[in-house]
């Protein structure tokens, strides 16, 4: 198993923005292959308020490869994403992959 781990950064007064991004992509997401793990916003109790992260897994690297092309071709995939960028409320977007440690 393994995790693609997306690293947000905000515009803090656009996270309506991005919440709604968020509830957008599920469904692109799971059509594409990814098994979404969970996103998390900013809070104003401790922290960053301009950070946000997104976890999807997939069994193989072969799936995640499988699912970055399908969700590019996927078309509302595409509106989510240029609605996004007309919101101006990403600053920069990191991604990695990142593997579970499973422990006793």
């Amino acid at each position: 198993m393994i995790t693609l781990s997306i690293r947000y950064t905000l515009d803090p007064n656009k996270i309506a923005d991005f919440r709604a991004y968020v509830q957008a992509e599920l469904y692109p997401i799971r059509r594409s292959g990814g098994n979404k793990v969970e996103y998390f916003l900013p809070t104003d109790f401790a922290g960053s308020t301009n950070e946000a992260v997104g976890l999807i897994d997939f069994s193989t690297l072969a799936d995640y490869e499988r699912y970055r092309r399908a969700l590019a071709n996927d078309p509302e995939h595409k509106k989510n994403a240029a609605r996004l960028v007309e919101s101006g409320v990403i600053v920069n977007i990191n991604r990695s992959i990142i593997q579970r440690f499973e422990h006793d």
